[in-house]
Formats: structure tokens, sequence, C-alpha cells
């Protein structure tokens, strides 16, 4: 059974009040990326403000978009932008905590996204870094809980993997130029 199936989660209409019933949807996935540099520049990728402005940020116009990061363990990390969509503003936020920084090796976080003040989902990020013939590669554990979705919760579970294979899609365009990069399709 894939822990993300959004089968076993019940029908509900998001709500926009952050006081929805319906139960919350759990899961978890895992990605790889394999890269032709060393693991500590994929690190680096991470915890350089400059080089993470390049590849993390959250979709609107780059007049509106704030980022702030406290790379360290009880450090953290926000992000705020507002998006356009349909003619109406939709304000966004992401907010992270470092739980455990390992220097080019392993990063754990807790991060939460809200989307005009109601927080949608919020997950466990485990980042690992390890030695690979080629240079290094990335394994990506994200443990996430959806608050607040859409219908089943499938849409919203599709969203967050594809996302997130484009925020790897980012990173490796920053911190491995030359690199192929991977379709975002799940």
């Amino acid at each position: 059974m894939d822990a993300g199936d959004p089968a076993h989660a019940q029908t509900a209409e998001p709500s926009r009040t952050g006081t929805d019933t319906a139960p919350a949807l759990h899961g978890s996935f895992t990605l790889d990326r394999e890269f032709s540099v060393p693991r500590e520049q994929v690190f680096r990728g991470f915890a350089d403000l400059e080089l993470r402005r390049r590849w993390f940020r959250l979709p609107g116009r780059s007049a509106t978009a704030e980022h702030e990061l406290d790379f360290r363990p009880g450090g953290g990390e926000s992000a705020r932008n507002v998006f356009v969509s349909g003619g109406a503003e939709e304000r966004l936020a992401f907010r992270s905590r470092f739980l455990d920084v390992v220097p080019d090796t392993r990063i754990v976080y807790s991060c939460g996204s809200e989307v005009n003040g109601v927080v949608r989902w919020v997950s466990l990020v485990t980042v690992e870094l390890s030695d690979a013939p080629a240079g290094s590669r990335l394994t990506w554990t994200e443990q996430y809980t959806w608050l607040v979705y859409t219908g089943d919760g499938a849409q919203d579970v599709a969203h967050l993997r594809v996302g997130t294979r484009l925020l790897l899609n980012g990173l490796t365009a920053v911190v491995d130029p030359g690199a192929v990069l991977l379709p975002a399709a799940v």
C-alpha cells in the first residue's frame, strides 16, 4: 500500500477558514537525484542564501518575493510571495525549522505551506547526501500531512511531488549546470 494513496482519505473541499474537520491526509515519498559534482557543492545549494534563492522560490512576481534563511539547527527559512491566479490574489507563505544539519551529509527540517493564511500542509523532510561513482547522490524523503485539501487530495499530493521534482531540477541547474534535468511528471 502506498502511504500517499489519497484513496484512503475522505473527500473534503478546501476550507478558507482553516477549521476544516476532514481527517488529515498522511503520506510520504522519496526522490533520488544524481549529481556530477561533490556533495559539498550540493550542500552549498541549500546553505547559501544567494544560491538557494536561485532554485527555491514561491510562484509570483519577483518584486513581491521575500526570502530569509538561518541555516543551522534551530534556525529556519521563511519565504513569502503574492501569486495572481484567475485575477484573484493568493498570499503564499513557506516556513521551516531546521532540526538537524550535518554539513555535506544530512538536513532534516519541518515545514509548512500556507495559502491566504491557512496552513494547507506540513512536512518533515530529510535530505541525505552521499558519494556516488560520478559525484554525489541526493535522497529526499518527505513525510507530509495535508490539513486542507481538495476533493480526495490526489491532486494536492501530485502537486507536492511534482513541485518537489521541479525544485530538485532547479537545484540541479544551480549546482550542476551541465546535468540533464529530469521530467517533472510523477
